[in-house]
């Protein structure tokens, strides 16, 4: 066998379809409003083990979500299931569910003049013309380079080798109909390494819209060997105030939280620190936070939101300055605003670089904590209080110069922002927030 995935997506004339007929069901049937998602996605994932395959696990997901108004009584259902009687079904029972509910006065769908009728058409569809045979020697080759490259690494966990491609469509009774393809391959490699009766674990990968950005094999291997052996040897440290390094692939997370509590949501909900924060300073001058929806080949690159709503280039900070909020339709009726095209979320936030390499940013700090690994989701939004378990490594003279593990940071999100020091220019693509590591200027830190 020499088994591909095949482009499946590139005639969704029977999508469009589905989705026509479901909404004329929805109107025959009484409603005054209907939307719905066709979601498709198809692809594999290989894992080697021990020099051979472990798991071949192929996927091929299909869903569809309906959502219908009667005024302003709401009724949603979803189905797996494309079969003409089981949409319609959907739909009936959509429509019954809305004679039960409470009227909500912001319910609805966005105004015309807000959907994204002439989307553009964005190149996110990059296809990977590998067997199943091929992403299994790439995934062999992987592990085999990963253990060879230390005599301390014991073993490999896994070593993947993923290709998806997708579709993505939404249609609403005000006349907007909007689809694309995208896809999303990646390869990973986790490891485990051991020095005399101490063992750690860590990790590698690489993930892109098109095959031709991925790392390569070697890469992945040599870069998951190096973690894992610079892991062994970790220590405690003593309970202290100092200067902290976020990783530029932890300070996605980081800064994950600033996104969430100024997310539509949360605020309506008041269940957000940064409620009635416009226009005020959350981050020092230097901090510039920008939207960049319609990024050539980038991990969130989105024509219109989950409403249909057109994405645009939204600057959310400058200037250290919160410029506005992250809203969807619904939830900037809550608060008397206008959508601006986050309805889902955020669509590749980009966070202004700095000059200053990784290296750079140690010796500016000299002495405190590198974080490059952060556990849990301890950040309560209403209060900005936050705590996570982390490791990393210990700073001295601006050089690293042992692991830690089995610590905790804390503080408070309002201050931890407004208490950073610099950004690095070693930006992390590999997400949905870009941005170079973040030097903060004071953090607790509770070890033993």
């Amino acid at each position: 066998m020499n088994q591909k995935i095949t482009k499946t997506f590139t005639d969704s004339s029977q999508f469009q379809k589905i989705s026509n007929d479901i909404l004329q069901e929805a109107k025959h049937l009484g409603a005054s409003e209907a939307e719905c998602v066709i979601a498709l996605n198809k692809g594999f994932s290989v894992s080697a083990h021990d020099g051979d395959v472990e798991t071949v696990e192929y996927q091929q997901d299909k869903s569809i979500e309906i959502n219908v108004l009667f005024g302003k009584r709401s009724g949603s259902a979803s189905i797996s299931d494309m079969r003409p009687e089981a949409v319609q079904a959907a739909v009936q029972a959509a429509c019954h569910i809305a004679k039960f509910t409470d009227e909500d006065k912001e319910a609805g769908l966005a105004e015309k003049e807000e959907l994204a009728f002439d989307y553009p058409h964005l190149d996110m569809d990059y296809h990977w013309p590998i067997s199943v045979e091929d992403a299994i020697e790439m995934a062999i080759q992987c592990e085999r380079e990963a253990i060879a490259f230390d005599k301390r690494i014991m073993s490999a966990e896994e070593t993947t080798v993923t290709t998806m491609e997708a579709f993505y469509l939404y249609a609403n009774s005000n006349g907007f109909m909007g689809g694309y393809p995208h896809t999303r391959h990646e390869i990973s490699c986790v490891l485990i390494g051991k020095q005399a009766d101490e063992m750690q674990r860590n990790y590698s990968y690489t993930i892109a819209t098109d095959p031709k950005l991925l790392q390569s094999i070697s890469h992945v291997a040599k870069e998951a060997a190096e973690r894992t052996v610079n892991r062994l040897g970790a220590r405690k440290i003593s309970t202290m105030k100092t200067p902290v390094i976020y990783h530029a692939e932890e300070a996605r997370g980081f800064l994950g939280h600033f996104i969430a509590a100024i997310s539509g949501g949360n605020l309506y909900r008041k269940s957000s620190f940064l409620l009635n924060h416009l226009n005020k300073k959350i981050f020092p001058s230097f901090m510039h936070m920008q939207e960049q929806p319609h990024l050539y080949r980038a991990l969130g690159t989105a024509p219109f939101d989950d409403e249909g709503v057109a994405t645009r280039d939204n600057v959310f900070i400058e200037n250290g300055v919160l410029q506005q909020y992250c809203l969807g339709v619904y939830s900037a009726r809550k608060l008397g605003m206008k959508t601006t095209g986050n309805a889902g979320g955020v669509h590749n936030l980009i966070v202004k670089p700095g000059n200053k390499t990784l290296a750079d940013l140690l010796k500016t700090m000299g002495k405190g904590l590198l974080v490059t690994e952060t556990m849990g989701n301890g950040a309560n939004l209403v209060t900005g209080d936050y705590s996570r378990g982390v490791s990393g490594f210990w700073v001295e003279n601006g050089e690293i110069q042992y692991p830690v593990q089995e610590i905790t940071v804390a503080g408070k999100l309002q201050d931890l922002y407004a208490g950073i020091q610099e950004i690095g220019n070693d930006v992390d693509v590999r997400g949905n927030i870009r941005t170079g590591s973040i030097l903060i200027g004071e953090m607790m830190v509770a070890g033993s």
